[in-house]
């Protein structure tokens, strides 16, 4: 290679459940990259140069042009042109097209009238969770069910299909699910959303969800429209679900951070998107022409992952980067993206999560871990980042509770 970097594979491991590997935050802010399929990219790690690369219109997320870091069984399948609707994989003026389209639904307005419902969700959850008693997991009964049932009502998807399509999510997610399986989560996922297509009325708006008002608009084809749901219910919870869980996580671990959580939720859901940042190897851009950034040129067909973890702890944009402190001011993190393809969703996330978080722990003030933190699994195999389980108690502390 002309600029004497030996390409490393991505190093997937991390020290701690909550902290970016110790690889990619040894490496330059931007450095080579040695792909499953043997492409040679690139990583960035620093903080300004994944910004600059997210804002510049030079990359591209055009499904067919980027190579997959990790998960060699669908990192050597070249992957095929985004179907219409598709959008997360689409440049503008296409991408464009479709977020209009979207905007509005996701907006702070709307987030503010769902608002409401995400309190009836959040209050539903921790009341199954009283009545069930404890140890329960809180993944499966508070931080899944929340954000899947409040984008099935956004989207006008009933809520029975909320754990149908959680199941094909977690397929679609995991970076070692063959080809076939990954097709097979889509038709689910679709299928789902023709059902609600085909229950429409027909003529005029309705006010039955976002599908109904799209289809309304009579701009969309019926591909599209199936597609466009697909990807709002598969992106649509998620990574809410996963932040949610690992929040609750981290805070149960760190009794003054916690303390402090109901004081000014917002600022504290900043500092936990910025110090968590759940997004691990998904996000990439690839080169359409040579860019020269950071002093290396990024060559056309090139492709980077941007490191959202370890940008996010950059100590050159974040003083004292490792340390939690819900009380600092972490606006301008990357946990979202940034730029056009900036995480359509953001508003309506942090809501879910001010709600949710802060409902938690007042419902119930003495939660604990009812496991070592040790023995909590985590999800290094997924695009999203998160805990598979969280095993949490409350109540009476028996004698052998681990401390």
């Amino acid at each position: 290679m002309s600029d004497g970097q030996i390409a490393q594979p991505l190093e997937t491991d991390r020290p701690t459940p909550f902290d970016p590997p110790v690889e990619l935050r040894r490496r330059a802010p931007l450095s080579r990259l040695a792909y499953p399929d043997g492409h040679l990219g690139w990583v960035a790690t620093g903080y300004s140069v994944t910004r600059a690369i997210l804002a510049d219109p030079r990359f591209s997320t055009r499904r067919e042009l980027l190579h997959q870091p990790v998960g060699r069984e669908r990192a050597i399948e070249r992957p095929t042109p985004a179907e219409p609707g598709i959008f997360p994989h689409m440049d503008p003026p296409e991408h464009t097209r479709y977020r209009r389209l979207l905007s509005r639904h996701f907006g702070p307005r709307r987030v503010a009238e769902l608002t409401p419902t995400i309190r009836r969700y959040t209050a539903e959850a921790l009341h199954g969770m009283a009545d069930g008693g404890g140890p329960i997991d809180l993944v499966a009964s508070f931080a899944m069910p929340i954000p899947a049932l409040v984008i099935c009502e956004l989207l006008g998807v009933q809520a029975e299909d909320r754990q149908r399509i959680q199941a094909a999510t977690a397929v679609m997610n995991d970076l070692d699910s063959r080809a076939e399986q990954v097709i097979d989560a889509v038709t689910s996922i679709t299928g789902t959303v023709r059902g609600v297509l085909a229950r429409l009325p027909a003529g005029g708006p309705s006010d039955d969800g976002l599908l109904a008002h799209a289809a309304a608009t009579g701009d969309l084809s019926d591909d599209e429209l199936t597609n466009l749901g697909m990807v709002l219910l598969a992106t649509g919870h998620l990574p809410t679900s996963s932040m949610l869980a690992l929040g609750a996580f981290v805070l149960l671990t760190n009794p003054a951070q916690r303390a402090r959580l109901a004081a000014d939720p917002e600022r504290a859901v900043e500092e936990l998107l910025r110090y968590l940042s759940i997004l691990q190897f998904d996000v990439r851009r690839t080169a359409l022409v040579d860019v020269e950034i950071d002093g290396q040129v990024i060559a056309a067909g090139e492709t980077v992952v941007l490191a959202l973890p370890v940008a996010n702890r950059d100590p050159e944009r974040f003083p004292d980067p490792d340390t939690l402190d819900v009380t600092r001011s972490a606006t301008g993190h990357l946990a979202f993206g940034h730029g056009v393809h900036q995480c359509l969703g953001q508003h309506l996330a942090r809501a879910e999560l001010r709600v949710a978080l802060t409902a938690l722990f007042e419902h119930f003030p003495d939660l604990r871990l009812a496991v070592s933190p040790a023995e909590v699994p985590t999800r290094n195999h997924m695009a999203v980042y998160g805990v598979d389980r969280l095993p949490v108690a409350w109540g009476v502390i028996p004698p052998d509770h681990p401390r």
